[in-house]
């Protein structure tokens, strides 16, 4: 489980957010240990159970850091709280996990080793059709479409992936100037808006591990109305960036 030798000015941690997903958090944060990276697990309004569980990991593993926020506020905005704490502790990157133990981690090399190799770039997960439940896919070629359109580019493979590295400059310096999504609308979001402030994507292929016994947070009617919304944003934001965006397709990387 070694990692690949560490530059100087490179200091990666892990993200977590977690909404009442005490099932798999024990091992997901000791896995995560043996590669060495630190932890910040986001606590993002659980109830008491998994409230308590994360302050006992916290309290055992001195690479664990625990944010609490005061009540729910979305997938979203734990993961930009925990961004800009990762930021304000030093770190250069930060790799995003979920909670529910969906996440293969022997990837973890391939994006620590990626990160390494493209320091500026956001590394991002992408997951197999095949490897998805039919109810899924649907959904995910649609946003890929919106994505396509809304970058005029195909650079990124999978938006919707919350398996992702973040390097943290450039992060910070787009969650300073604007707001995004803030649920389930979260991920493709702040891949798209990087894109256009000019970063790189590096997709990474990564398997998903599908259980049918991890509860899910997506709100069929609530989160799909969010997604649309954040689709016709993108799609209006992108209308004068098209010059930038094509010059960038086209020409050179210059940011959109």
């Amino acid at each position: 489980m070694n990692l690949p030798p560490r530059e100087l000015n490179f200091a990666p941690c892990v993200v977590i957010p977690v909404f009442n997903h005490p099932y798999k958090i024990v091992g997901l944060v000791a896995r995560l240990r043996d590669y060495g990276l630190p932890c910040i697990l986001v606590d993002d309004g659980s109830e008491a159970t998994c409230a308590q569980l994360l302050d006992k990991i916290a309290a055992e593993q001195t690479q664990v850091t625990l944010l609490r926020l005061p009540q729910n506020a979305g997938k979203g905005t734990a993961v930009c709280q925990g961004l800009k704490l990762a930021s304000r502790e030093g770190y250069t990157h930060a790799l995003q996990v979920d909670a529910d133990g969906q996440h293969d981690l022997d990837d973890v090399p391939k994006f620590i080793a990626c990160a390494q190799q493209n320091p500026t770039a956001v590394i991002s997960g992408w997951r197999s059709y095949d490897a998805m439940p039919p109810s899924r896919r649907s959904g995910r070629k649609l946003t890929d479409f919106w994505v396509c359109v809304n970058t005029w580019s195909r650079s990124i493979k999978d938006s919707m992936c919350g398996y992702r590295l973040y390097p943290l400059v450039p992060t910070m310096r787009l969650l300073a100037r604007k707001k995004i999504g803030a649920r389930m609308d979260f991920d493709t979001d702040i891949l798209v808006r990087l894109y256009w402030q000019g970063l790189a994507v590096e997709n990474i292929p990564t398997k998903i591990l599908y259980q049918d016994d991890i509860p899910s947070h997506f709100d069929i009617i609530k989160d799909n109305v969010r997604i649309s919304w954040m689709h016709t944003r993108l799609f209006f934001g992108m209308l004068p960036r098209i010059p930038a965006l094509v010059q960038r397709h086209f020409f050179n990387n210059r940011p959109a």
